[in-house]
């Protein structure tokens, strides 16, 4: 588990997990934590208490949602099943004993807090959700609870770099020509490019007006010994890829 200083407050419980520490075997090994893997649904669960206890609760409060590369975001009222979550790409809450949580396997997980509101929030964001603004809808609803974002910190976690990212011509064209300029570079590949898509979370959430936005500058493709990467395991072909979790909870 990972956390950040700048997030450290008495009040506020948070860690970036990757795949050391669980009980998954073969390609999900070993802290698998999506429910929507292959992966056996008892272990995923098992592994999710291992990330609960580490942030000092239980497996029943982690809340996760059944992510769809939106840019919908909803305030997390109680805690749901395995089998209620809803389809929405972020999260803000101001319950205590509740732990907001995303998966991630390339795409950007970004954690919320506003220490002074008492407001976490916490956003899937692949590059269909950061270029329709899931990190803005996240902070949006934060603020529907008190919170303000210039006094937010928000956390990218492990994500696929820029060195890593291959896209095709189709794919940049989707951006505005100043995004085009700033995040993507020539590839090796003729008429492919490398998209920097923690640059574009960092920019947009800086530009939205978030008090300080950290990025880890951790790859999920290039450390395999400690990510799970959705690219990397297509790359070989493999059938199924594990979650890591991202988390934060008020105490």
């Amino acid at each position: 588990m990972k956390q950040f200083l700048e997030l450290k407050h008495p009040r506020i419980a948070h860690g970036f997990f990757g795949r050391q520490g669980g009980f998954s075997t073969g390609m999900f090994a070993s802290l698998n934590c999506g429910l929507g893997s292959g992966d056996d649904r008892a272990t995923v669960v098992q592994n999710r208490e291992v990330v609960a206890r580490a942030l000092g609760g239980e497996e029943e409060q982690i809340v996760t949602t059944h992510q769809i590369h939106s840019a919908e975001a909803i305030v997390v009222t109680e805690a749901w099943g395995h089998d209620d979550r809803p389809k929405v790409d972020g999260m803000a809450s101001n319950l205590p004993g509740v732990i907001l949580g995303v998966l991630t396997a390339d795409c950007g997980p970004v954690l919320f807090a506003d220490a002074e509101a008492g407001v976490i929030g916490a956003a899937h964001a692949g590059w269909k959700g950061a270029l329709s603004g899931i990190t803005d809808a996240t902070v949006l609803k934060m603020e529907t609870l008190g919170a303000n974002r210039s006094r937010i910190v928000a956390v990218l976690g492990p994500t696929i770099s820029g060195a890593a990212y291959e896209v095709g011509p189709e794919f940049r064209e989707r951006f505005d020509a100043i995004s085009r300029g700033r995040f993507f570079t020539d590839s090796a590949k003729e008429n492919h490019y490398m998209f920097d898509l923690p640059g574009y979370l960092v920019t947009r959430m800086q530009s939205f007006g978030v008090g300080q936005v950290i990025d880890s500058g951790l790859c999920t493709y290039g450390g395999e010994a400690e990510y799970f990467s959705y690219r990397r395991a297509t790359h070989r072909g493999e059938k199924d890829y594990g979650r890591q979790i991202a988390v934060i909870g008020l105490k």
